[in-house]
């Protein structure tokens, strides 16, 4: 996944529904259109700083966390360290801890 649209797109979705939200939902919210919401959530579309802002502000996330570890100059090193990034993000804090705590015990 190279595009930074993609990335910020399917991270948009991972924070929606870990807030239980419908796009319809977060669009209201958000004040803009639910097709947009889809369309940036594929990667279709080049979000504006103003829409991501309210999306974020929306979903009561910080741009800092949206934008966290997206870009990395050596890409193919960093690969599977940010998917593990993205899929524990999607993850309640308990199960985050939780993952943390096996993580440790299998560096040890």
């Amino acid at each position: 996944m190279d595009n930074i649209s993609k990335i910020i797109g399917e991270r948009l979705r991972s924070y929606r529904r870990k807030a239980k939200m419908s796009q319809e939902i977060l669009a209201e919210l958000a004040g803009v259109h639910p097709t947009y919401i889809g369309q940036l959530e594929r990667g279709e579309k080049n979000p504006t700083i103003e829409s991501i802002e309210k999306i974020s502000r929306a979903l009561e996330l910080p741009l800092e966390e949206l934008f966290a570890n997206i870009i990395q100059s050596d890409k193919s090193k960093n690969e599977i360290a940010l998917k593990c990034y993205d899929l524990i993000i999607e993850q309640d804090v308990e199960k985050q801890k939780d993952i943390l705590e096996i993580i440790v015990k299998i560096l040890k």
